[in-house]
């Protein structure tokens, strides 16, 4: 896995993702309206409504075999050929659409939970080499004590002491109050209560190498796109079926009363009282077809539209790759140099403490050195913490090319 070397590591972020993923409300939503889209195929698998009709005659209209007394009349209008089927496959791409949205969303919320997590893996390892340092600073302060009874140190090297330790304390303070909202808001990615137990990597190790990159290609949110354009095919092609005439067939069934004034003769052609049955076939043909001319225009000027926009996202997805991938080098750059640096800090701080044994000391260069050596510690951490976070965010970015 990209984000951690540690498989206990990987393992425990990725099940934070998991359950993220199954609890998130907005993802619930997204799933919904890509079900709803997907009913949206059969709701489209209809012809319109058959129509039905019935009258009487109130001033019955005669006939040679008798007078007309009731009219019942059933019809039903066929798109043309082809545009049930042009609107299920409408339907499909834009149900498509919702599915990648949902995809979408899914990495989305896996960046923000890892960034989150190792936001408060920064804090928490903060708050550590802080509380170390305030250790540290009392012994110090032992050793400033009895430097003071032999005349090693003065009562100003213990007031300094005392006020860095207070300033310790207050950015230990600081810190944990970070870390507890910190874990508020990754409770609240998770959908879970607020003082839910948070389990963060007591250590993060740099991978010995960098997974190397290439350019995007194919994302979720570029295929958004892609499908888009094809949606739009198939509303232009509803459109064209749209514009090609209906047609219909029907019935009419005329009930037709019998004649006492006068003799019909008996046959099939004239019977007294005989009913009529007429089928109907007809047409809805588009004379005035300015609208569907003007739908095709449309549909021309909403492709390079969303050509555009594809390219300008492509544009800012690759700016973005490009920016965390130097972003991750130079964490891991800063990490090499901090680690050089506390080391060299730590031989500083020998060289003061064997050199009080012999002679006297002001602390004030102790102090410093102490100070040098925990703004290190903390740039060490921030390293860290931005490496692993561009590493997601490079994750993100190239999910669909590896």
């Amino acid at each position: 896995m990209l984000l951690l070397c540690l498989a206990t590591q990987a393992q425990q972020l990725e099940s934070y993702v998991l359950e993220a993923q199954d609890n998130s409300p907005a993802i619930d939503a997204l799933r919904a309206k890509y079900d709803i889209s997907r009913e949206q195929i059969n709701a489209v698998n209809t012809l319109p409504n058959t129509e039905f009709a019935a009258g009487y005659f109130v001033s019955e209209p005669e006939t040679r075999t008798g007078p007309q007394q009731a009219k019942f009349s059933v019809k039903q209008m066929f798109p043309w050929f082809g545009t049930i089927s042009a609107r299920q496959d409408y339907a499909s791409a834009l149900a498509q659409q919702d599915n990648i949205e949902v995809g979408i969303a899914l990495g989305k919320l896996r960046l923000s939970v890892s960034k989150t997590y190792f936001q408060l893996y920064e804090l928490q390892e903060k708050i550590k080499v802080v509380k170390e340092n305030i250790e540290l600073l009392k012994v110090y302060e032992e050793l400033v004590l009895k430097g003071v009874e032999v005349d090693k140190a003065s009562a100003v090297d213990v007031l300094q002491l005392k006020m860095r330790q207070n300033k310790l304390e207050d950015q230990q303070l600081s810190l944990q109050n970070q870390l507890t909202s910190g874990k508020v808001a990754f409770n609240r990615l998770l959908n879970k209560e607020n003082n839910a137990l948070v389990e963060i990597a007591d250590t993060l190790e740099l991978p010995s190498e960098d997974i190397q990159v290439s350019a995007i290609k194919v994302h979720p949110e570029l295929s958004k796109f892609d499908e888009n354009l094809e949606s739009i095919d198939f509303a232009e092609a509803i459109n064209k079926k749209e514009s090609a005439p209906q047609f219909g067939l029907g019935i009419d069934y005329i009930n037709v009363g019998t004649r006492t004034d006068m003799a019909i003769p008996n046959s099939d052609s004239y019977r007294n009282g005989k009913d009529i049955v007429m089928p109907m076939l007809s047409f809805s043909i588009p004379i005035f077809n300015n609208k569907y001319s003007s739908v095709t225009a449309q549909n021309e000027l909403r492709k390079k539209q969303i050509s555009a926009n594809k390219t300008q996202r492509l544009n800012e997805l690759e700016s973005s790759l490009s920016n965390a991938v130097s972003m991750r080098n130079s964490a891991r750059n800063s990490v090499e140099i901090q680690l050089r640096n506390i080391a060299l800090t730590k031989d500083a701080e020998d060289i003061l403490m064997r050199s009080y044994e012999s002679e006297s000391l002001d602390f004030r260069d102790v102090l410093d050195i102490q100070e040098m050596q925990l703004d290190y510690q903390m740039k060490l951490i921030e390293s860290l913490s931005n490496y692993f976070q561009q590493a997601a965010m490079i994750q993100y970015l190239v999910i669909s090319n590896e």
